[in-house]
């Protein structure tokens, strides 16, 4: 062993010369700022006090017999019929029944669990931002000083929507605060500086650039992540995401990695939504976001073109609630949102976002599209009540289609809505319309996940009652050179939804 180390680094010498020379040649060629700006450590002194690591304890019941709810721990590990394996855990876990940690009976004592996450203090006073994930289900909570001192914190309140949670405990000191920034403008390739605990490791700083804005990455119903390629790990969650200001400007929240390590795509909630929730929690304990009660889905290049709308924009109204804000305003399904109190609509998402944004109570003027016209309808906010959620129609098998099919249309086997197709497809009184018996596999209304049992309620935006006035209004269509058809749908529930067929 001796002599192959010698011999060893005789190999390597020529390549470390090699790499030393690189390296030498980059610091020379290079220019300075291709290593960041000098700002960074200057930021970094600033702000470091203010953040803290987050600690968590969780009390667990033990489970054996490989418990998922135990995430596998403490119970016997699931292995391969014949594993050379098997027979050794089997011995380890029977061996342990009884033992230190479990009871006569072989079952284990519950026990506690402990994680580690980031978080930044917002006001001298002892108040915290984190992601409400580092502290779920936690009995216990510190929060730990970047001078190594813990603290026991308690809980103001969480939004799990937006994964925000507010802490607050007593300061043992006077304390470092830091405020937040404008994440609105944040520019593509501005520097920014991420500080947390990766790993466990303690205080850590790392710098990037802000490598998009307005992410929308389908983790929940407000998603518009500010994404940035500064190294972000796990234990980084809850931690602060600074401009060259020394301001918060997000909140590290998620990563994409298939190893659970950085690979540059780090995500961050931005400044201007973490504001909001962070003062309705500390004021309410709780967030109240507005609610304009109604249904909303995509509007598609073929939904346009039937609607008369150009471009494609906006928020398409699927339906509206009976004890909705909306109703009463005279919003009605059809209507495509395309400014609410001022704000342009260009897509679902963003008519979530600004609403959920507006204040309670507040009276606001939304522009709508109707039969290809402009018109403004002024709604007075409810409060959205996280506790509701619209239930999804239950997904059953369609039942066998009816033979004697009185009409064919689009695609579609359709008849008339008569008691006994109410009862055979459970569609409900209220439910008014065409019911679809069959489908053809391949047409257009396949693809768009028609099926049996849904009933067709308007074509073109006009009410329909029977399987005549469906052919009627697709031939119409087609005589006036529309390429598609735009067929208002509900399913046995009653719940609404719209789709765009061919007519070709």
């Amino acid at each position: 062993m001796s002599i192959a180390i010698p011999a060893l680094s005789r190999r390597l010498r020529p390549l470390l010369t090699a790499l030393c020379l690189g390296t030498s040649v980059a610091a020379f060629t290079a220019p300075a700022f291709a290593r960041g700006p000098d700002g960074i450590a200057d930021v970094a002194e600033k702000v470091i006090d203010a953040v803290v690591n987050i600690s968590t304890t969780q009390t667990i019941e033990a489970k054996g017999g490989g418990d998922k709810s135990d995430s596998g721990r403490g119970a016997m590990p699931q292995l391969p019929p014949g594993s050379p394996f098997e027979e050794f855990f089997d011995d380890f876990f029977k061996n342990r029944r009884g033992g230190p940690g479990g009871d006569k009976n072989g079952g284990m004592q519950p026990r506690k669990t402990n994680s580690l996450g980031s978080g930044f203090i917002i006001d001298t006073a002892g108040v915290v931002v984190t992601n409400n994930h580092v502290i779920a289900d936690a009995d216990e909570i510190n929060v730990i000083l970047n001078d190594g001192t813990k603290i026991k914190a308690t809980l103001v309140g969480v939004d799990k929507k937006t994964d925000l949670a507010v802490l607050k405990f007593t300061p043992p000191k006077p304390l470092t605060a830091v405020k937040f920034g404008d994440s609105e403008k944040l520019r593509l390739g501005e520097w920014v500086i991420a500080i947390g605990n990766p790993f466990s490791l303690g205080g850590t700083v790392t710098a990037g650039i802000v490598s998009a804005r307005n992410r929308d990455i389908n983790s929940g119903p407000y998603d518009s992540y500010i994404q940035t390629d500064a190294s972000i790990n796990r234990g980084n969650s809850g931690g602060p995401l600074f401009n060259l200001d020394g301001e918060v400007i997000g909140v590290n929240t998620l990563i994409i990695s298939p190893s659970g390590g950085s690979i540059g795509i780090g995500f961050a909630v931005p400044s201007k939504t973490v504001v909001g929730v962070v003062d309705s929690l500390r004021q309410f304990g709780e967030l109240r976001r507005g609610w304009l009660g109604v249904r909303i889905q995509q509007v598609t290049d073929e939904i346009a073109e039937s609607l008369n709308i150009k471009p494609a924009r906006g928020a398409l109204i699927a339906g509206v609630e009976d004890k909705g804000p909306a109703k009463p305003a005279g919003i009605e399904p059809g209507d495509v949102v395309i400014k609410f109190d001022g704000k342009d609509i260009k897509e679902p998402k963003d008519l979530s976002r600004v609403v959920a944004d507006t204040a309670v109570g507040k009276a606001v003027d939304v522009v709508i599209i109707r039969k290809g016209k402009e018109e403004t309808k002024q709604v007075t906010l409810g409060r959205l009540d996280d506790g509701e959620k619209a239930q999804p129609a239950s997904v059953k098998s369609a039942p066998e289609a009816e033979k004697p099919a009185t009409q064919k249309a689009l695609g579609l086997d359709i008849t008339g809505l008569s008691k006994d197709m109410r009862a055979k497809y459970k569609i409900k009184d209220s439910v008014k319309g065409v019911v679809v018996t069959s489908v053809d596999a391949g047409s257009d209304a396949a693809e768009k996940r028609l099926a049996a049992g849904d009933v067709i309620v308007e074509v073109a935006q006009e009410a329909v009652s029977n399987p005549a006035d469906v052919k009627k209004r697709v031939d119409a269509l087609k005589k006036d050179g529309k390429k598609s058809v735009l067929l208002l749908v509900s399913n046995a529930e009653g719940e609404l939804r719209f789709v765009a067929l061919s007519v070709q």
